[in-house]
């Protein structure tokens, strides 16, 4: 009776990899399977957890608490969106679009890529890829180029993000833990996070030929009203001023992220429909977060609900924490062994959400503040998970706005994405062995 029931019990835990496994080819094989990837991502993140009560009955206890996880990422990600369709909608982002005259896509690659690098460290990766969709729209109308440059600005977002202590999640979990110091964080990583990024910009600039062509200006609202430049000009700032304060926010009140979005998205609320509210209601309505909110991609954040439950399940149940123990045993002496494992780590951060990979090493291990294997996982799972669309909040979320399909970023962006965190791995094992001697 004995052996069978561990037969069982281990077919469980096997039959959950599989699933897992089946699904993530799913959503990728999107278009060829006419299945949407936000139906497969529900549908596995619901099996996945019946399995995994089935294998551990006491898991049912966790799942409330790993719902909440998720739902502070949804309601994060909703209120970022709601705030840049304001901003977009009262035309505010002009104010940068305007001076962006180039059309050279060499020229624009490298402006789009300094400018997504250096927000996503004074933001996170996650918000400053919704704001950047936001303005590549207002400058490119061909939709292939489009998605080419939304591909660049995943890598950008996530390389500025991994050298910030409040860039990325994984970095903002090893800092608020303390495994790495703000200040040493970003002087150990920014060089190599630098490279993951410029090297695939270096590539492409001697590959990248031709013009990009600029979309047709929206003349809806021309018919109808105008905006003027300083109710432009003031949603802009407060938009931003109110992405801009949700770090502050943390830091000061120690609650989620997610309450100072929502939070700023109340200030923008208020203060919007005292703005327009001598405008005809027509248009009044039409500028409100009414009817914004009727524009935002639900789509995309039920995947991220669906997916980020289905890793969740492996979490709870024990996968990841199995495919860390086993990594640990990899024979080699230090350094080499742990440049090893946070390497594969960050190519598996790709596949699987890089937040339980990282809670999984931070509990195996006891290292002190600061220690090189700490400040290699911060940049190797922030960046890693650029190597598949899918394997970031940044991507996903670049993903469902502009509808990209899971081939074309492997094919077309995926190998950039790998031999710049190759080359961005290869750094910082530099730096360190000509700091250490």
């Amino acid at each position: 009776m004995l052996p069978f029931l561990i037969s069982k019990i281990i077919s469980m835990f096997v039959l959950m990899i599989i699933v897992f496994v089946i699904g993530y080819a799913c959503i990728a094989l999107e278009h060829p399977l006419h299945i949407n990837k936000s139906a497969t991502a529900l549908l596995l993140g619901t099996v996945m957890w019946v399995l995994g009560i089935t294998y551990l009955p006491e898991a049912h206890d966790t799942l409330v608490e790993q719902l909440g996880e998720v739902a502070e990422i949804l309601f994060f990600l909703m209120g970022a969106m709601t705030i840049v369709e304001l901003v977009d909608v009262h035309e505010g982002f002009r104010i940068i679009t305007d001076k962006i005259s180039t059309t050279k896509k060499t020229t624009l690659l490298w402006i789009i890529s300094i400018i997504t690098f250096f927000m996503s460290a004074v933001l996170d990766n996650l918000t400053t890829s919704i704001v950047m969709i936001a303005l590549l729209r207002k400058l490119i109308g061909d939709k292939n180029d489009r998605w080419f440059f939304a591909g660049i600005v995943i890598l950008a977002a996530n390389a500025g993000g991994a050298w910030s202590p409040i860039g990325d999640v994984t970095t903002i979990m090893l800092w608020i833990a303390g495994k790495v110091s703000a200040v040493h964080i970003i002087a150990a990583t920014f060089l190599a996070s630098t490279v993951s990024i410029i090297v695939p910009i270096l590539i492409l600039s001697f590959t990248l030929k031709g013009n990009v062509s600029r979309p047709e200006k929206a003349v809806e609202n021309a018919h109808r009203f105008s905006i003027s430049n300083g109710e432009r000009n003031f949603v802009f700032f407060l938009g931003v001023g109110a992405l801009l304060f949700v770090p502050v926010f943390k830091t000061i009140t120690h609650l989620p992220p997610y309450l100072g979005m929502l939070g700023g998205l109340g200030v923008l609320w208020i203060v919007t429909g005292f703005m327009h509210k001598r405008r005809p209601e027509k248009d009044s309505n039409f500028l409100s977060v009414n009817n914004i909110l009727t524009r935002i991609d639900t789509p995309s954040i039920l995947f991220f609900l669906g997916i980020l439950m289905a890793v969740n399940a492996l979490q709870t149940c024990g996968q990841l924490a199995a495919l860390s123990a086993s990594l640990d045993k990899i024979p080699m002496a230090e350094p080499g062994k742990y440049y090893l494992i946070t390497t594969i780590i960050g190519v598996l951060s790709s596949i699987v959400d890089n937040v339980p990979l990282v809670a999984g090493a931070m509990g195996m291990y006891d290292f002190p503040m600061d220690h090189y294997f700490w400040e290699f996982l911060a940049y190797t799972a922030g960046t890693g998970g650029s190597i598949l669309i899918i394997g970031s909040a940044a991507g996903v979320a670049v993903m469902g706005m502009e509808k990209i399909d899971f081939i074309w970023y492997l094919k077309k962006i995926s190998w950039l994405a790998l031999v710049g965190y190759l080359a961005g791995c290869a750094m910082y094992i530099l730096e360190q062995s000509l700091f250490t001697k």
